[in-house]
């Protein structure tokens, strides 16, 4: 969680290495959501006069969200959020996933049927287009999870390829979705 410019410093520096050359040259609508994000969640956090500008900051991120489809609720992912693609993004704000995520578009993650419960996903998590992951469960960390899949009950099996509708595990990949990528993230 951001609660310090520190933090705010650290989350970015971090994700704008993942970005690359892109996030340096060309910012792209899904990079500045990510960067509004963060700044809405430090100021939110935040103590002091930083505090006094989360108003701000909220009205820029919520511009932003509507341009670009995405609905992220503050303070629910760790760093390295990577988005590579906008539009259609739904997660909700009580869910917790962990550092590392790549999240595709068309994907929603939310609580199920009035229940406040959301999922728990862990780091390193790549989360395919189409994918929606919904109720009181636990995804393990450095899962795949395709394109379409529904995610409905837990997967607690760390390194599990997830797929189909219902959701079912098809086998292991230990090789996380960053390494393919050519990323150093450790």
């Amino acid at each position: 969680m951001i609660r310090t410019l520190q933090d705010y410093k650290r989350y970015r520096s971090y994700e704008k290495t993942r970005h690359g050359l892109k996030a340096l040259v060309l910012q792209d609508p899904a990079d500045k959501f990510i960067k509004w994000l963060r700044r809405y969640e430090l100021t939110y956090n935040s103590k002091g006069i930083l505090h006094l500008l989360w108003p701000l900051c909220w009205l820029r991120f919520r511009k932003l969200s509507l341009l670009t489809g995405i609905s992220i609720g503050k303070n629910v992912f760790d760093k390295g959020l990577f988005i590579p693609h906008y539009g259609s993004i739904v997660v909700n704000s009580a869910c917790h996933i962990g550092s590392n995520c790549r999240l595709h578009n068309n994907v929603n993650i939310g609580a199920s049927g009035g229940n406040h419960k959301a999922p728990r996903i862990g780091k390193d998590v790549y989360i395919g287009p189409g994918a929606v992951i919904f109720g009181d469960i636990e995804i393990a960390d450095g899962c795949y999870i395709g394109a379409n899949a529904v995610v409905n009950k837990s997967f607690v099996e760390p390194d599990s390829v997830i797929v189909g509708a219902p959701a079912k595990v098809v086998g292991t990949e230990h090789t996380h979705w960053w390494e393919k990528n050519g990323l150093n993230l450790q």
